[in-house]
């Protein structure tokens, strides 16, 4: 089924590659959903044109051809049955006929049974969070792109806006299936070349699944308007070769293993704050700003904030667990002990707080099993 819609579609679309190519048209992409979807577009499209010339040619030639000024008569006559007939019967066997292949690719598309690796798709404003089930490897995936080039000071790059710190690692030639939800509102997980496009919805968890043929880097976006920032909340996959991926999957396990090792020990300040300032541009800055001036009155500042540089307790309880019906999350299950204790520690210690508070990732882990 796959190869004959996918050889009508490219015999009839002798166009559509260089339509594809300039952008106007949808990517073939590097899965074999995503190559069904594209053969059943361009052959459900050459269909339409087909009809749309067949149609307007007749209604054109008859209004040339018969028009008034050259003394035409109009016919009148009633039923026809034959013809009647004829013209309800043409379109529906259409109609089936792109029915058939349209109800066995979308029956493909959902069919996520099978799957040799799970992945947890989390949506988040305005971020992705990643956990690889049953193998203790989560992370979460923010836009790179520097501010500087949002605001206009610097040269855009090449992928700019579609440009993260994390990418979602995936192994080609395995299936791999999408465990997709949301922490606070509607987001929609898109990558054209993957053909996926789905919701995630907070209270719910939606599947879907890929098998990615070719490596390479894959951009998409998200699709659902979620807030201020949603235009700067990217997806990256990275496809490599199943050897290469099992090698990386061995180094993040081997990572989070000695991280969360890391809860029990003491840290120095300057780990934590290095630490923390990385934590820090990844996730809060988006809300808070770079140099922690927040955006009030939904995001207020932390520099120079006095319950904040006066309060550690506070702060930390705000970070763990969040504020209720307000835009602060509780980072409890999205970030570890040890990213926590750092981010705390530096947001307590930049931009002129200087408070010379150190917390411990072992306390957040305290206070998290409360």
């Amino acid at each position: 089924m796959r190869s004959r819609w996918w050889l009508m579609a490219v015999s009839l679309a002798a166009s559509g590659s260089q339509a594809q190519t300039n952008g106007w048209n949808m990517p073939v992409g590097v899965t074999d959903v995503s190559s069904d979807i594209y053969g059943l577009h361009m052959t459900i499209f050459w269909i339409c044109v087909v009809i749309g010339l067949v149609v307007f040619g007749a209604m054109f030639y008859s209004l040339f051809r018969y028009r008034h000024s050259k003394g035409a008569k109009a016919a009148h006559f009633h039923e026809h049955t034959s013809v009647e007939v004829l013209w309800t019967a043409i379109p529906i066997l259409i109609l089936v006929g792109m029915a058939v292949p349209a109800t066995a690719t979308l029956k493909n598309m959902y069919d996520s049974s099978d799957a040799e690796l799970d992945v947890m798709i989390t949506g988040q404003q305005w971020r992705w969070r990643y956990e690889y089930l049953g193998e203790n490897v989560a992370f979460t995936s923010s836009m790179s792109t520097p501010r500087t080039q949002i605001s206009g000071e610097e040269t855009r790059g090449e992928h700019y806006l579609l440009e993260v710190d994390e990418p979602l690692v995936l192994p080609i030639n395995r299936k791999v299936r999408f465990l997709m939800t949301s922490d606070d509102v509607i987001h929609s997980w898109w990558v054209p070349d993957l053909a996926v496009k789905q919701d995630t919805i907070p209270g719910f968890i939606n599947e879907n699944w890929v098998k990615i043929n070719e490596p390479g880097i894959y951009r998409g976006q998200c699709a659902e308007l979620c807030g201020i920032d949603h235009g700067f909340m990217p997806v990256v996959v990275h496809a490599v070769e199943e050897e290469e991926f099992d090698g990386w999957l061995a180094e993040r396990k081997e990572a989070a293993e000695q991280e969360a090792m890391g809860v029990d020990r003491e840290w120095a300040m300057d780990e934590l704050v290095e630490r923390g300032e990385s934590v820090y541009q990844s996730i809060c800055s988006s809300c808070h700003q770079a140099e922690g001036q927040g955006s009030p009155p939904a995001f207020p500042a932390l520099a120079n904030n006095e319950q904040l540089i006066n309060d550690v307790d506070w702060h930390l309880d705000r970070v763990v667990n969040g504020v209720s019906g307000a835009a602060m999350p509780a980072f409890r299950s999205t970030l570890n002990p040890v990213e926590i204790a750092a981010v705390v520690t530096y947001t307590r210690n930049a931009w002129g707080n200087d408070t010379g508070d150190v917390v411990q990732p072992s306390a957040v882990a305290e206070l998290i099993a409360q």
